[in-house]
């Protein structure tokens, strides 16, 4: 790791693995920055109407595969006080719920992303607090291509992590020698063409390390996907909040805060994320993460058992269980 060394155990060696409670569908209805919503001459109220459209009942029940009547659904939006802070939640959050009403839209969980990259006390392990970003980094296994010979370093000692075969670095050629041709990056398991994607994971600032958006946003997709355990123990549990009593800065704000009202769970099967097309770039570069985490086996079964006694057909693979809608311009 960056600052100590952690060894994080599968769940599955504690002898017991916590269940969390499953909703069948966590939309997501906006991962907003900070900066956006400092700018007064942005319509909130305009942004939830556009996302309204393409979260009916209807809609939703179809995507997570189970009748209207029987659907779960919880909301959920991200704020994004990660690079800046310039608004704290008495601000913020207040002004989130009453948009989404407008578009008829109930907020039932509020986040920071904040929350999925600072030490939490609770992830400590021998005493030393660790983040859910060190959590997930410490369950990535690289997806090596043919004829690896292990030159690229790995993802947790450089923060980068890619799908493939990088172009090969052009370097001083020895005497007598022809330079080594260009050739293209491949992409492992590419269907007819290469679409190659190099992701950075982290940056070392020399103080600790800055993880980068798309990481943090894969943490997040593993939290709606009820998929992180620390020691047997769900990694983060929804706290109530008051929204007449909010605290001054995101540090004082809990990592998820649910709002008054019976929300269904916050974790479900599958996840549906509604915002702008801008962020297409980084949901790429999720996907990508998210296909390259191991999940504890303990924590596989128990959603794999739980989706067949419910009669809901689930994709295997991690990527494939988190569905999007881009908004244009």
């Amino acid at each position: 790791m960056s600052d100590v060394d952690v060894v994080f155990e599968e769940t599955s060696a504690t002898g017991r693995t916590a269940e969390v409670p499953l909703s069948h569908l966590s939309v997501e209805l906006g991962h907003l920055y900070l900066d956006d919503l400092a700018d007064e001459a942005m319509d909130l109220a305009a942004y939830f109407r556009r996302i309204a459209a393409w979260t009916g009942p209807e809609q939703l029940a179809a995507l997570a595969g189970v009748p209207g009547e029987r659907l779960r659904a919880s909301t959920c939006v991200l704020v994004d006080d990660y690079e800046v802070a310039s608004l704290g939640p008495r601000a913020v959050v207040p002004r989130l719920v009453a948009a989404a009403a407008s578009a008829g839209l109930r907020v039932d969980y509020v986040a920071r992303e904040s929350g999925c990259a600072a030490p939490l006390a609770a992830l400590a392990t021998a005493g030393v607090p660790v983040s859910l970003a060190d959590l997930v980094e410490g369950m990535l296994v690289a997806d090596p291509p043919a004829g690896a010979n292990g030159s690229r370093p790995a993802a947790h000692e450089n923060g980068w992590l890619c799908n493939g075969v990088r172009s090969p670095a052009a370097g001083p050629v020895q005497a007598m020698r022809t330079p080594l041709p260009w050739q293209p990056p491949v992409e492992n398991r590419a269907y007819r063409h290469s679409i190659f994607l190099d992701v950075e994971i982290w940056r070392d600032l020399g103080t600790g390390r800055r993880w980068s958006c798309p990481f943090l946003a894969a943490v997040w997709q593993l939290l709606r996907l009820g998929q992180l355990r620390v020691h047997g123990e769900p990694a983060v549990v929804a706290t109530d909040i008051d929204p007449e009593n909010l605290p001054a800065t995101w540090e004082e704000f809990p990592v998820i805060g649910r709002l008054p009202g019976r929300a269904a769970p916050f974790a479900a099967y599958r996840t549906l994320s509604v915002f702008d097309s801008r962020l297409l770039p980084v949901e790429h570069a999720v996907r990508m993460i998210l296909g390259q985490i191991a999940v504890d086996p303990a924590v596989a079964e128990q959603v794999r058992n739980r989706s067949a006694r419910e009669k809901i057909t689930l994709p295997a693979e991690l990527p494939d269980r988190a569905c999007h809608v881009l908004l244009g311009g």
